[in-house]
């Protein structure tokens, strides 16, 4: 399969025996495209991404290079879950940056949306730009590019912030994901044996967290993001929402309202939960979640997220609400 147009003759991957064929296809693609040179990766952990260093460790082992950023941004347990997937299941050669310090150094006292997505975007490019410089012997660059990006974006996955990589390091790209549909990437991922986690990933922005701490991102107010996402997922997953509703997140905006705990009076944030359905984006519907599992939602947030007093529903669907705050 080569060029930017999916052949109308290209059967749908829906099971795993098709998985498996093209699986077979594209191993040996690779190894004849790449030889005995090697690959560069950006290791977000999203479904996309880690199909790809799926796909290039079983072709050409350790001539891949994954580099992890953690920027600070992504989701509790995320980082861990790539090092334990790919260094230590996979034995894939793995390079974890810890630029936790660096990336929210930058955004401090940052509150305009666009902003924070400039910073976050490029300080992407130069921390990676950083450690592809002290690698020798690398001349492709893999993406995780799918058939929609394609469609929508002319080729160029910006959101995984390696498209703007200086031209001196005159990098082959590898994209071998790139004719497929989000679900034929989840099928191909299973096949590969990644984790359910981290296969049925949902949606998550390109800024990560930082567009769900609106305004100035704090420390303090990125953790308890942090924590009440991580609460409401795990409910999900327990009370069988997780598989029936497209994207469920928590924000904490930058205001705070009275509360009372434990005979105290507090001045702290509130945490607002969105749970929406949608087909493409577009629009999207507003999931119904049972009263009794809100009430048990609100109840863990207030009493395990540190400075939080109140829990709220948002019930907007998009238009007019988009589904992220920022």
């Amino acid at each position: 399969m080569s060029g930017n147009v999916r052949p109308e003759t290209m059967e749908r991957i829906t099971n795993s025996e098709l998985a498996n064929a093209f699986i077979d296809e594209q191993v040996a693609q690779l190894r004849a495209e790449i030889k005995d040179k090697k690959v560069l990766l950006a290791l977000s952990g999203g479904v996309d991404s880690s199909v790809v260093a799926a796909l290039l460790i079983k072709a050409i082992g350790k001539q891949l290079v994954c580099v992890h950023v953690n920027h600070g941004l992504l989701r509790k347990g995320e980082p861990e879950q790539v090092v334990d997937v790919f260094r230590n299941q996979m034995k894939a050669n793995l390079v974890y940056v810890d630029a936790v310090d660096r990336f929210l150094d930058k955004l401090e006292g940052v509150a305009e949306p666009e902003e924070k997505r400039k910073i976050i975007g490029g300080e992407f490019i130069r921390v990676f730009e950083e450690e592809a410089r002290k690698l020798d012997g690398i001349e492709f660059l893999a993406q995780g590019t799918i058939y929609p990006d394609i469609l929508e974006s002319d080729g160029v996955k910006a959101h995984h912030n390696v498209g703007g990589l200086p031209e001196d390091l005159n990098f082959s790209l590898v994209e071998p994901i790139k004719l497929l549909f989000k679900d034929e990437v989840r099928v191909v991922g299973k096949a590969l044996g990644l984790p359910d986690g981290m296969v049925y990933r949902q949606p998550f922005p390109g800024p990560g967290l930082g567009v769900r701490c609106t305004g100035a991102i704090t420390r303090d107010r990125l953790e308890a993001v942090r924590e009440s996402d991580a609460i409401l997922r795990e409910e999900f997953d327990k009370n069988g929402l997780a598989g029936k509703v497209w994207q469920y997140f928590t924000i904490v905006p930058d205001y705070k309202s009275t509360g009372v705990i434990d005979g105290k009076r507090l001045w702290d944030w509130p945490v607002v939960i969105r749970a929406v359905n949608t087909k493409d984006a577009m629009s999207a519907t507003i999931e119904e979640i049972p009263y009794a599992l809100l009430q048990h939602i609100t109840s863990r947030i207030i009493k395990e997220v540190k400075g939080v007093n109140r829990v709220l529903y948002d019930l907007t669907p998009k238009p007019t609400g988009t589904i992220e705050w920022e």
